[in-house]
C-alpha cells in the first residue's frame, strides 16, 4: 500500500504508520444514507465488545468522497461515534491510490440534484505487521465480526 492522507486531526498517516498495531478500515463517506453510518455504528459496537483490547486497533474511515469530506466534516460526523476511529481524507488521486492499495473500489453516481457514492462496503483488517487478515463483508452475519477482529489480533 502506498497512501499519505490527513487525518481529522490534521495529521499525516501512511501505511507505515499503523505498523505495530492491528489496523481495521472502512471505506465510506459521511453523506452515506445507509450502508456507511451502519456500518460505523457495527464498528463502535464491536470496539465496545472488545474491551480494552479494542485500544490496541487502528481503527479509520477513509472517505471516498474527499470533495465534501474536508478533515472538519470527518470530525464533526465522527464524534456521533466511538472516537477512536479516526477519519482520513486527501485529494481524489490520494483516497484513489489507498483504495487501490486495499483493492477497494468508488465511483461517483450522478443523481438528478447531486450525487452519491458506490464504494466497497466491507470492513478490512490487518494483523500488527501489515498482512492482510480477513473482510467483515457488510452483509455478513454480525456476530462472527468480532471473532475476526480477535484473530487479526493475535
Amino acid at each position: 500500500m502506498d497512501f499519505d492522507l490527513i487525518s481529522h486531526g490534521g495529521e499525516r498517516v501512511r501505511p507505515a504508520d499503523w505498523i505495530g498495531r492491528p489496523t481495521m478500515v472502512f471505506f465510506g463517506f459521511t453523506w452515506c444514507p445507509d450502508v456507511c453510518p451502519t456500518t460505523l455504528s457495527d464498528i463502535s459496537g464491536w470496539l465496545d465488545d472488545l474491551g480494552p483490547d479494542a485500544d490496541r486497533l487502528n481503527v479509520s474511515l477513509i472517505t471516498v468522497d474527499p470533495e465534501r469530506d474536508s478533515p472538519e466534516v470527518l470530525a464533526d460526523y465522527l464524534s456521533h461515534f466511538d472516537p477512536r476511529i479516526v477519519g482520513l481524507t486527501g485529494t481524489l488521486s490520494e483516497i484513489g491510490r489507498a483504495a487501490s492499495g486495499f483493492r477497494a473500489r468508488f465511483e461517483k453516481v450522478p443523481r438528478e440534484d447531486d450525487y452519491t457514492m458506490d464504494h466497497t462496503a466491507g470492513v478490512f483488517l490487518f494483523r500488527a505487521d501489515g498482512r492482510f487478515a480477513s473482510i467483515i463483508d457488510y452483509h455478513e452475519d454480525r456476530r462472527f465480526a468480532v471473532p475476526k477482529i480477535r484473530r487479526a489480533m493475535q
